[in-house]
C-alpha cells in the first residue's frame, strides 16, 4: 500500500537501516544519501521515509513530504557547498524517464556545468 514501508523496495530498506547507504542527512521525513552510480560531483539521493512510486504520487498524497524533499534538497545543496555555484534537483518518473528505483526521489546534482536541455 502506498505510504507504507515496501519488503521488495531498495529504497524503503535504506530508509530503514536495513541496507547501507552513505547518508548525508536525515529527518523525521526523509533520507538523503549518496548515489552509487554519481553523474555529477555532488550527486545526492533525498527520499521520503513514506514509499511512494514517484514524485507525481508523493506530492498527490502528501504534500506536505514531497516539501520536505524539496527543502532537504536545498539543504543538502547547502552542505555540500553547490549553492552558490548552481545545483540541479531531478525527479525522473517512469522507466522511459529513466526512474529505476520505483520509490520518489530527487537527485541533487552539482559540482560540474549542467547543460541544458538535458540527455
Amino acid at each position: 500500500m502506498a505510504g507504507e514501508p515496501q519488503s521488495d523496495c531498495l529504497f524503503c530498506k535504506i530508509a530503514e537501516g536495513e541496507v547501507p547507504a552513505t547518508i548525508v542527512r536525515e529527518t523525521e521525513t526523509t533520507v538523503a544519501f549518496r548515489d552509487i552510480n554519481p553523474q555529477a560531483p555532488t550527486h545526492v539521493l533525498v527520499i521520503p521515509r513514506l514509499h511512494y512510486p514517484d514524485a507525481a504520487s508523493l506530492a498527490a498524497a502528501a504534500p506536505t513530504v514531497a516539501a520536505d524533499v524539496l527543502r532537504e534538497a536545498g539543504e543538502v545543496a547547502a552542505q555540500e557547498k553547490v549553492d552558490g555555484s548552481g545545483f540541479r534537483i531531478v525527479f525522473n518518473t517512469g522507466a522511459g524517464a529513466g526512474q529505476t528505483v520505483f520509490h520518489a526521489h530527487a537527485h541533487v546534482l552539482g559540482g560540474r556545468g549542467l547543460n541544458w536541455p538535458p540527455g
